[in-house]
């Protein structure tokens, strides 16, 4: 019988160090993470793939024409699918640049927050804003994460 896994043991592991290593967190879950272009209208999609997909069985793609925060976002937002929604994820969810799929806005929701949550835990965000003095625009740098999104998580 197979021990499962708690998410929080992973994520916390990878809430150390700035950036926060996306692709240890989604090879940690079984994910395979790949990068192709996807188009001016989708930055990213989850699905279950037994060719391509991780130990899981499940592959994230990730628009490569995107800006890098905006790729790290996109891969978030796709773990968390996977934490959050894997029943519904089927054949694949797809996000448009507008952050939505066929699911709810509530399930949208969620994954954009825990999407966010991983590229910005409190406990790092803190140490950072020690370490910077407070300075938004070095720390949003070193996250890797946009100077807006760090804003709104500080706001």
């Amino acid at each position: 019988m197979t021990e499962k896994i708690n998410p929080l043991d992973i994520l916390h592991k990878y809430y150390r160090e700035a950036p926060v290593n996306l692709n240890g967190i989604a090879n940690d879950f079984g994910i395979a993470v790949m990068y192709a272009d996807l188009g001016n209208n989708v930055s990213g999609a989850i699905k279950k793939d037994s060719v391509f997909g991780g130990s899981a069985g499940y592959l994230i793609i990730v628009n490569d024409k995107h800006h890098p925060n905006r790729q790290r976002f996109t891969l978030a937002h796709e773990i968390a699918h996977f934490i959050l929604h894997k029943d519904f994820i089927g054949d694949g969810i797809k996000d448009d640049a507008l952050y939505r799929s066929n699911l709810s806005n509530a399930l949208e929701r969620q994954a954009d927050k825990l999407g966010a949550d991983m590229l910005m835990p409190w406990r790092l965000v803190n140490k950072l804003r020690i370490e910077y003095n407070n300075d938004t625009d070095k720390i949003a740098e070193k996250l890797q994460v946009s100077k807006e999104a760090l804003r709104i998580l500080l706001s």
